[in-house]
């Protein structure tokens, strides 16, 4: 049996209303590397190509996927258009 995880679209705007733990939702050294890697990647696309990647994270509710331009990458957060932030130890990958 194969299950399948659900992400529920937000809307970029609306994440500001979110409530977010501090645990991390990785616990694997590898998958926080590839995790950072991919933010980093997320970043230069969204500068130099204003590219829109899917970032998919955890509030203290449930899973959720937004579809957005990253802006910048700092040591604790992904910055959105207009100061938005999800913290990345809540952050499960970017596509």
């Amino acid at each position: 049996m194969i299950m399948t995880i659900t992400f529920e679209n937000i809307e970029k705007e609306n994440i500001r209303a979110l409530q977010f733990p501090s645990t991390d939702v990785l616990e694997d050294a590898s998958e926080k590397a590839q995790r950072e890697s991919e933010l980093n990647r997320a970043m230069a696309l969204g500068n130099l190509e204003h590219s829109k990647i899917r970032i998919y994270f955890e509030d203290n509710h449930s899973k959720k996927v937004v579809e957005t331009t990253v802006w910048a990458v700092t040591d604790h957060q992904v910055v959105l258009k207009q100061g938005i932030g999800i913290p990345i130890n809540r952050i499960y990958k970017s596509a």
